[in-house]
């Protein structure tokens, strides 16, 4: 029994073997003549599968030229924002460095006030004068900026506006200028006729760049307009750190005005007065009998500054005198640009008004002449007749060249009657 059992398991495990033997053999052969397996997919469905796949690669391609498009789009978007921005940085550059300049002369102020100090003896206390001067700035006006450094002596220069309406005064002004020896002087030209005029008589000169409303005022206008110009124009050169003589061309220069003055001011004006009293300042007692016992009211006068003719330094409260007039120059009218520079220096603050805190000298008005005193007082007495001014401003009458020549002969050619057939005031 136990030997059949062992011949019937061995009988099947043989045939087990066999079977495996031909799987084996029969995966071979169909391997071997099917390679790609017993089924292959059908045409219609291969070309399905590959139309899908260009439908696929078109339609990214449509929604890369749209991409493209709407980059391009905010592209060019956000370059007009970023101009934009440039445009907004700058305008925050400027009010930075005003900024910047108002700390630090706050700074500086604060310095010297911020200490407390004991009152010295009496007579020896000094109060403060000299404002100190703003941060040069060159980016305000590169082109002027490097005209002055050519120019300029000690960081100071005079400088006159001119048109063609007033040639001839000008010729006269920067010719008595050269006589002189002075070299620190400019004239910004109005129009390009006073440009050429200037190059041909090697006289320095700096015309601006266009600019619509002004341009027009500075070909057309007289010497009121072409006045009010000036608070304008003067502020670029104080923003870039020079001190300016402001000149009319109505001036005989006959010494340099350098060697004559103080600089311990922001404003260095001549005086229309025309004695002491005028010039500098007096009481002026105001009569009113219905006050009875209270009937003399004193008041304080002085006649006013010149702005033909005055010495201004590169501080704050300059520039801010110069914005006022300006200022106020535009919105009125008929205003008087010497009434106005006067009413802003010596206003004082009041209720709904801020008076400029700007120190202010007065010249000399024997050496800084003007024609009121040439003419009434100078020329009639032996002594004055012997002292040689700094300059004449022939500001006090109408026919200016005549008597400019006049001034020229007199105290250059020492043609003693050159001034003696002139009225002491105009002719009307």
């Amino acid at each position: 029994m136990a030997a059949r059992r062992e011949k019937g398991q061995s009988l099947r495990g043989s045939r087990i073997a066999v079977a495996i033997v031909i799987g084996v053999l029969l995966g071979c052969v169909i391997a071997f003549f099917f390679p790609h397996g017993l089924i292959n997919p059908t045409p219609s469905s291969q070309n399905r599968r590959f139309g899908k796949s260009n439908f696929q690669i078109g339609s990214s391609s449509c929604e890369s030229s749209e991409r493209i498009k709407m980059l391009k789009s905010e592209i060019v978007s956000l370059s007009e924002k970023n101009s934009e921005l440039k445009k907004h940085v700058k305008d925050l550059t400027e009010k930075l460095q005003l900024a910047e300049q108002g700390k630090d002369h706050a700074q500086k102020q604060f310095l010297v006030l911020g200490e407390q100090h004991k009152a010295g003896p009496f007579g020896a206390v000094k109060a403060l004068r000299t404002n100190p001067t703003v941060v040069p700035d060159d980016s305000v006006n590169p082109r002027l900026a490097k005209i002055l450094e050519e120019v300029a002596v000690r960081k100071e220069l005079i400088v006159a506006l001119a048109n063609s309406n007033v040639k001839e005064m000008l010729e006269v002004w920067f010719s008595n200028i050269k006589r002189v020896g002075i070299p620190n002087y400019l004239v910004i030209a109005l129009d390009d006729q006073i440009v050429e005029f200037c190059k041909s008589n090697d006289v320095p000169v700096y015309k601006r760049d266009p600019d619509e409303g002004v341009d027009a005022v500075g070909r057309t206008g007289g010497n009121h307009a072409v006045s009010g110009l000036k608070f304008r124009i003067l502020r670029e050169f104080l923003q870039l750190g020079y001190s300016v003589l402001l000149s009319d061309v109505d001036i005989v220069y006959l010494q340099n005005p350098f060697n004559h003055l103080y600089r311990d001011s922001d404003v260095e004006s001549m005086t229309d007065g025309h004695n002491n009293m005028t010039a500098y300042g007096y009481n002026d007692v105001f009569d009113e009998p219905a006050m009875g016992w209270a009937r003399y009211a004193h008041t304080m006068r002085i006649w006013v500054y010149n702005s033909g003719f005055f010495y201004i330094r590169p501080t704050i409260p300059s520039i801010e005198l110069l914005d006022r007039v300006a200022d106020r120059m535009a919105r009125q009218q008929n205003a008087w640009d010497q009434a106005v520079f006067n009413e802003e220096l010596f206003f004082p603050s009041h209720p709904g008004y801020d008076g400029l805190h700007a120190a202010k000298r007065t010249m000399d008005f024997y050496m800084f002449m003007n024609s009121k005193v040439l003419f009434k007082t100078v020329r009639k007495d032996a002594k004055l007749k012997k002292l040689k001014p700094v300059i004449v401003h022939v500001n006090y009458h109408p026919d200016k060249l005549r008597r400019m020549k006049a001034v020229v002969e007199f105290y250059v050619n020492g043609k003693q009657d050159a001034l003696d057939p002139f009225p002491d005031g105009s002719g009307w």
